[in-house]
């Protein structure tokens, strides 16, 4: 709710100067009137209209004043004056007009008709200049400094003459904090080719991008059309990042639509930006019908995922989240922000370790959860290559042992969290996710539990990815190490794969494997390349990329599904169901027993173990 501003909270010798000022500027209209209605002759005003005026003139004060009072004309903040301004002062005046007509009718006083007007618009004009005149000088002395200071101010070219763009102008106009120069705009709307948006040239549409920049000296673009989609954003940006300029940009047209367009929301535009793909669109009614009310654990809930699943869960009105974690600073960062943002939540965050069946256990009896989001897991590819029994502990056992407690104690659904590189995986860490969803088939064909596990690809942005490591090198000053120019990967966001967990549990009816159509996989190198262009800087000049050769354990690419998996449609057309594939459960619960015992033992010949239990498993060397 707005809050008004109180009367009295308005400083005291401000209200007494513009009174002061207003009183003279009625008296000068009404004699001004006068003067002007009778062919700008003081001795032409007759005598009886001068007796007229000093008799309604202190009426005149009194109601005129009534009337600015009335319409907030002492309140305002006339340095930020604007339209609405403008407005009150036309209806106090007008309002101050009309009153005084009925006074002279009342009192007997009456003056030519004509005297009525041109006192209006005397009086109108005088109340202007005083309220606006602190403005227009205020802007006079910005445009001087500007042109003082602007050799130490960074030159911007504006993408966008629509309404985003006007308030990303008016707040660079008015604030002296901005160092920031709008010398240009862009927009693609021929019509507005030539013409000037609060002073600023529209040089014309994207084509002119590149040119603009080098006329006008630009340092930074800003793009401010948070209504585009998705492939005309990426075909403007495509063409911003050759520019070599600093790039920001508004997040989404929910900033337009809530007014909250400002310098303060942009952002440096990010290498998701330039993917091109539409994000992936969920029913958030069905999340939201199963989600809400009910007990909700996640495992790993203080990492890149599992805090995600907790931030979008929390949004859904569960009775209760129950985070999970190894790890108390990520469980702590996680706790605080859901603090401030739902501060009506049940939430309670727990350090445990999934590998410790009493301590699961323990938090299975006690809070009973009805749905468990299992994201607990390492995922380094490289680290689980040289400490291949942590990845089985923790990967592994510490699957078997969570979804065997949500089983022992009535969980509804449990969720796998799981990952392309488990498609005929060619390290362990992959491997260990394979054999983790055949944990969930197998638990799901003697649990009333639904067991599911959803499989994407690699997370821009999550902790380990390539594209923080690649914005640290691009701080360091390069090079940007790929490990092999022809490397390709999918690539989605972190919400949109929580989202596909998210519906993947609506879906959930037992033993399903989920897949997200990723749409066209995307090469590190262009990633790289691109990411650097981004930062304002020129690939082999500023920064090198130096090719380092695959790892131990690293794909050419990934595989979504395996060969023998086919796909089935779901209600969403981005989430498809793998057909799981069968294998003897007793045999693999058996092999899964030896293969646990094998990697508390610290068996060096863990990866034999591994690959009798997942044949597709073919190690690199």
């Amino acid at each position: 709710m707005k809050q008004k501003t109180p009367f009295l909270k308005i400083p005291i010798n401000r209200i007494i100067a513009l009174i002061l000022l207003d009183i003279m500027s009625i008296v000068v209209a009404s004699f001004a009137a006068l003067y002007v209605r009778f062919d700008f002759s003081f001795a032409g005003i007759p005598a009886e209209y001068l007796m007229k005026f000093e008799r309604i003139i202190p009426f005149n004060i009194l109601l005129t004043l009534l009337f600015f009072a009335l319409w907030k004309l002492y309140k305002s903040v006339w340095r930020y004056a604007s339209a609405t301004e403008l407005l009150n002062i036309v209806f106090a005046t007008t309002c101050a007009a009309i009153a005084q007509i009925i006074l002279c009718n009342v009192m007997n006083q009456k003056m030519p008709r004509s005297y009525y007007m041109i006192y209006w618009f005397l009086l109108f004009g005088m109340c202007c200049v005083i309220r606006f005149s602190y403005r227009i000088l205020r802007l006079i002395n910005s445009k001087r400094i500007d042109r003082v200071d602007k050799e130490n101010r960074n030159n911007v070219l504006l993408i966008g003459a629509g309404a985003a763009g006007n308030a990303i102008l008016k707040e660079i106009e008015s604030s002296s904090y901005l160092n920031l120069n709008v010398k240009c705009i862009i927009d693609d709307n021929p019509g507005c080719h030539g013409k000037f948006l609060r002073g600023v040239p529209i040089v014309g549409g994207r084509a002119k991008i590149i040119d603009a920049v080098g006329q006008y000296a630009v340092d930074e673009i800003i793009f401010a059309i948070p209504s585009a989609n998705t492939q005309t954003r990426k075909e403007i940006l495509d063409i911003c990042k050759e520019s070599g300029c600093k790039l920001r940009t508004l997040p989404g047209i929910y900033q337009l639509i809530n007014g909250d367009v400002s310098v303060s929301k942009l952002k440096e535009v990010e290498i998701e930006d330039l993917l091109g793909r539409d994000p992936i669109e969920i029913n958030t009614e069905e999340v939201l019908n199963y989600v809400s009310g009910k007990v909700v654990l996640v495992t790993g809930g203080g990492g890149s995922i599992g805090s995600e699943l907790c931030r979008q869960i929390a949004g859904h009105h569960p009775k209760q989240l129950i985070i999970v974690d190894i790890y108390e600073n990520n469980a702590y960062d996680i706790q605080q922000e859901l603090i401030r943002k739902h501060p009506e939540l049940n939430l309670q965050v727990l350090i445990a370790s999934v590998r410790n069946t009493a301590r699961i256990n323990d938090i299975f009896a006690t809070y009973r959860p009805n749905i468990v989001f299992h994201a607990a897991a390492h995922k380094h590819v490289p680290l689980m290559e040289v400490s291949p029994n942590e990845a089985i502990k923790n990967n592994v056992m510490g699957t078997y042992k969570t979804a065997k407690a949500a089983d022992k104690y009535g969980a509804e659904k449990f969720v796998l969290i799981s990952t392309d590189k488990a498609v005929n995986p060619t390290n362990v860490m992959g491997a260990s996710k394979r054999i983790c969803e055949m944990v969930i088939q197998m638990m799901n064909q003697k649990s009333e539990t639904n067991f599911v596990a959803v499989r994407f690809g690699n997370v821009l942005g999550s902790n380990g990815s390539v594209i923080p490591l690649f914005k640290k090198q691009i701080a360091e000053g390069g090079p940007v190490t790929v490990t092999d120019p022809r490397i390709i990967r999918y690539f989605m966001t972190i919400p949109e794969a929580v989202s596909l967990v998210l519906q993947a549990g609506a879906y959930a009816r037992g033993g399903e494997i989920f897949v997200l159509d990723m749409g066209k996989p995307v090469k590190i190198l262009d990633l790289a390349t691109n990411l650097i262009k981004l930062s304002g800087y020129k690939v082999g000049e500023d920064i090198e990329i130096q090719f380092t050769g695959l790892r131990p354990g690293e794909k050419m690419y990934e595989e979504l599904l395996m060969d023998e998996e086919g796909l089935k449609k779901t209600a969403n057309k981005m989430i498809f169901i793998g057909k799981p594939i069968d294998f003897d459960t007793e045999v693999f619960e058996k092999q899964l027993e030896e293969l646990i015992l094998h990697a508390k033992q610290e068996d060096k010949d863990i990866r034999k173990e591994i690959k009798d239990i997942v044949p597709t498993y073919q190690e690199t060397v």
